[in-house]
């Protein structure tokens, strides 16, 4: 049975103006047979999502027949041209996005020149994603543009997932010890102004603690422990010299530390002077 050939397209109503990430467009169609685009390039990134249906991509020198499931990537000044298939023409639904982050969230995703295309199976959230972009704007809401943004982002989330399951390999376990040697360090480095514990980054990364500790320590020389203190004495030292207004009550508060005296007693061990005679040299060095 025929497929009634449909178009519908919505422009982000907040600005057009590519900051960090902007959604610029969105949009839907079920194509005709043999409904083609290019070779033509643009300059802005063009992701696709099929719903169904089947058809033909190509960008520079990679060809692919791409069905449901199938994301496909048009890069900005890249040529490119697709079609869809005449018996079984493609539904698919877009997003258009530009910005100076747009390329790095791209290859962060494992998509680019080089693999243009990802398939997520039969889950249909890709879809949905690019759908809420569209209603959004649809909607001309207020928060268009900021809501387009967080749906692109966990759109291409959905993408890096399926790269990884693409080519994913056993990690060697020298590869592995370092992956989460740098779990460990990222894991820390930014929740160490909150309440956080060895034991419960251990379960959060699902490891026993003891052995999170000694792999640690075996390739940086400090414990988990150790290492969490002295990103907090250095940043209580960085507020200590910009911030001249906070009390050291306060900055040790910021820092992640719950009593300013153990602030103190872990600022002393690390730079050999209290917090107070810091700050007090910091300043007379700036006169």
């Amino acid at each position: 049975m025929a497929k009634n050939p449909t178009y519908h397209v919505a422009s982000n109503p907040v600005s057009v103006e590519p900051g960090e990430l902007t959604v610029l467009f969105a949009g839907e169609s079920q194509t005709k047979p043999n409904h083609r685009v290019g070779p033509k390039v643009v300059d802005y990134f063009l992701l696709h999502h099929v719903i169904s249906g089947k058809g033909t991509f190509q960008l520079g020198d990679i060809q692919a027949e791409l069905g449901a499931g199938d994301s496909f990537l048009i890069l900005p000044e890249e040529l490119f041209r697709y079609v869809s298939d005449e018996q079984d023409p493609w539904r698919y639904r877009w997003v258009a996005f530009a910005g100076s982050r747009a390329a790095a969230l791209v290859e962060a995703a494992g998509l680019g020149a080089a693999r243009p295309v990802a398939n997520t199976g039969t889950s249909r959230i890709p879809g949905e994603r690019c759908r809420s972009i569209f209603e959004a704007f649809r909607e001309r809401k207020v928060s268009a543009s900021m809501e387009a943004s967080g749906h692109l982002h966990l759109l291409l989330a959905v993408l890096q997932e399926a790269a990884a399951g693409d080519t994913a390999a056993p990690l060697r376990p020298d590869t592995h010890s370092e992956e989460l040697v740098r779990q460990i360090a990222g894991y820390l480095s930014s929740q160490y102004a909150e309440p956080v514990t060895i034991e419960g980054m251990a379960e959060a990364l699902g490891y026993n603690r003891a052995y999170l500790s000694r792999l640690f320590k075996q390739h940086t020389g400090l414990t988990p422990a150790t290492f969490l203190a002295k990103l907090r004495v250095d940043q209580g030292r960085r507020l200590l010299r910009e911030r001249p207004e906070l009390t050291v009550e306060q900055i040790a508060s910021s820092a992640g530390f719950v009593d300013a005296l153990y602030f103190s007693k872990q600022f002393r061990r690390w730079y050999g002077q209290s917090p107070t005679e810091y700050r007090a040299s910091v300043g007379r060095k700036g006169k």
